[in-house]
C-alpha cells in the first residue's frame, strides 16, 4: 500500500518506518528542509531503540522516502497520516494550527480516494474539523478518521510492531476495510483492532494517558504519606501492584511525570472538560500533585543545606524525562537545574542521550560530563533524576571517592536502603526513610 506520513517527529518517523518495514511504500513529508536533508542522508534525528536499524533497512530498500512537498508526498497515497504537533496553548488547550493548515492544503491536492488519518493526539471533534477544512476544495471522495497512537518513548518500535490494541475511529465501511488491511500484519497474534466512532477514539487516547498520570500521581501521594508515617513505598507498591485489578505498572514513586504526552494530554482533557462546563476534579488534582512532587524533592535538597546552596556543585545523573529516549520535554531534571541555578549552585550533568538537547537550552551554563563519574569530580552531592539502567549498579567506592561528601538525593529510588547504609552514605529517596551515615 502507498502511504504518506505528514510530520516526522517521534510519532511520524516511527509510524512511517514501521509501515515501511511490512512492505508498504511510505513517503514522509516535513516542512523543515534541513531535517528532510538529514533524513535523506541516513541520519535519524531522534534516539529511539531499534529505529535506526529499521530506518536504514527501509531507506536502503527504497520503501521509505522523504520530501518537503505535500503534493509529492501524497501522490498516489491510499492512506495519509497526519502526525503533526499539537502543542498546548496558554490555557492548556491543544493548538490545532498545524493540523488544520495541512487540512486546508490537502483538499485541492487529492486526486483519488484517500483515508486521511489523525495520528496526532487531538481534542474531541478534530476529525470533524479536518473534514470540514478539506471538503470545500476536494473534488473526489475521501474519509477522515481517528487512529490515536499509544507508543511509549523508549519502546516505541516494539509498541508499533506488536501493539496491544489498535484503535480506529470511523463510521465509514470503506475506510474500515482499508485500515483492516493496513494493520493486518501487526495483529496476526490476535490482538484487537477496535473500531468505534471518531469522537470516542479521540477521547480514548486522552483517557488512557490521563488515567496513567492519575496512577503515577496517586503513588507519589502515597510515597509522601509513607515518609510521614514511617512506611516504605516500595513495599506498598509490591502489595498493591500484585492486585490484578490494579496491576504493577506506573506505580513507581518518583519526582513526577514528564515527556511529550502526559503533561500535554492531561491539560488538554482538562481544558476540554472545562470548555464543556464540566469540573474534572481528579485531573486538576493530578496536575497539582505532579508540580508539587518535583518542588518537594528540591525542598528536600535545600532543607538538608539549611536553605543555602550558593557555591555548591551538583552532580546530576539523568536529563531525559525517562530512560531510553533523548526527549527532554517537561523533564523534571530541567526544573531541578533551573531551581538549583537560581539558588546559586553549579551543575555538572550527564545523560547517555539527552545532553545535546539540553545544551541547546543552557549552553555553557551547565557542564556536560563525559560520563557519570566525570560529573562527580569536585561535586558536593549527587542528584538522580532519570532511571537509566547504567545508573543502577554503579561503583559506589568510586562515587564516594569523587564526591566531597557521600551524599545522594535519589529521585528514582534506584538503590537498596540497607546496602547504601552499609556503604556509609547519607541518602534521600522518595517515600522511604532517610539513610544516615
Amino acid at each position: 500500500m502507498k502511504i504518506a506520513v505528514v510530520g516526522t517527529g517521534y510519532v511520524g518517523l516511527v509510524t512511517g518506518t514501521c509501515f515501511a518495514e511490512t512492505g508498504n511504500q511510505v513517503t514522509c513529508v516535513d516542512v523543515n528542509a534541513d531535517k528532510v536533508k538529514q533524513l535523506r542522508s541516513g541520519i535519524v534525528p531522534i534516539y529511539e531503540p531499534e529505529l535506526d536499524v529499521l530506518f536504514e533497512r527501509n531507506t536502503t530498500a527504497g520503501r521509505l522516502k522523504f520530501t518537503t512537498s505535500l503534493a509529492e508526498g501524497i501522490e498516489g497515497a491510499k492512506v495519509i497520516f497526519l502526525a503533526l504537533p499539537t502543542p498546548p496553548g496558554e490555557d492548556g488547550h491543544a493548538d490545532l494550527k498545524y493540523v488544520l493548515k495541512v487540512a486546508d492544503d490537502l483538499g485541492p491536492l487529492l486526486k483519488r480516494y484517500a483515508v486521511i488519518v489523525n495520528k496526532s493526539t487531538v481534542p474531541v471533534g478534530t476529525a470533524d474539523k479536518v473534514r470540514e477544512r478539506i471538503a470545500p476544495n476536494a473534488k473526489i471522495e475521501f474519509d477522515v478518521i481517528s487512529n490515536p497512537e499509544f507508543l511509549r518513548e523508549g519502546v516505541a518500535v516494539e509498541d508499533f510492531m506488536k501493539p496491544e490494541r489498535v484503535v480506529v475511529g470511523t463510521r465509514s465501511d470503506k475506510a474500515k476495510k482499508v485500515m483492516e488491511e493496513l494493520y493486518e500484519p501487526f495483529v496476526r497474534q490476535g490482538n484487537p483492532v477496535i473500531f468505534m466512532d471518531e469522537r470516542s477514539a479521540e477521547v480514548t487516547k486522552y483517557a488512557a494517558n490521563a488515567f496513567l498520570a492519575v496512577k503515577i500521581s496517586f503513588m507519589n501521594e502515597i510515597a509522601n504519606l509513607c515518609e510521614i508515617v514511617g512506611a516504605d513505598v516500595d513495599n506498598v507498591r509490591k502489595g498493591v501492584g500484585t492486585d490484578s485489578r490494579i496491576g504493577k505498572r506506573f506505580l513507581f514513586a518518583g519526582i513526577g511525570y514528564g515527556g511529550s504526552c502526559f503533561p500535554k494530554d492531561v491539560q488538554a482533557l482538562f481544558h476540554t472538560s472545562k470548555s464543556n462546563n464540566y469540573d474534572f476534579k481528579i485531573l486538576d488534582a493530578v496536575m497539582e500533585v505532579n508540580d508539587l512532587q518535583r518542588e518537594r524533592f528540591f525542598n528536600t535538597i535545600t532543607t538538608h543545606f539549611k536553605g543555602d546552596l550558593k557555591g555548591k556543585t551538583v552532580a546530576l545523573w539523568g536529563l531525559a524525562f525517562k530512560p531510553n529516549t533523548d526527549d527532554i520535554r517537561e523533564a523534571p531534571a530541567l526544573y531541578l537545574i533551573d531551581k538549583l541555578m537560581e539558588a546559586g549552585a553549579n551543575i555538572r550533568a550527564y545523560d547517555p542521550e539527552a545532553m545535546k538537547n539540553v545544551k541547546q537550552i543552557y549552553g555553557d551554563k551547565v557542564y556536560f560530563a563525559a560520563d557519570e563519574y566525570d560529573t562527580l569530580k569536585g561535586a558536593d552531592f549527587l542528584v538522580i533524576a532519570t532511571e537509566w539502567n547504567e545508573f543502577r549498579s554503579p561503583d559506589f567506592d568510586k562515587i564516594g571517592a569523587l564526591l566531597k561528601e557521600k551524599l545522594i538525593f535519589d529521585g528514582r529510588n534506584l538503590y537498596n536502603l540497607s546496602t547504601i547504609k552499609e556503604l556509609g552514605y547519607i541518602y534521600y529517596s522518595i517515600g522511604r526513610e532517610k539513610v544516615n551515615a
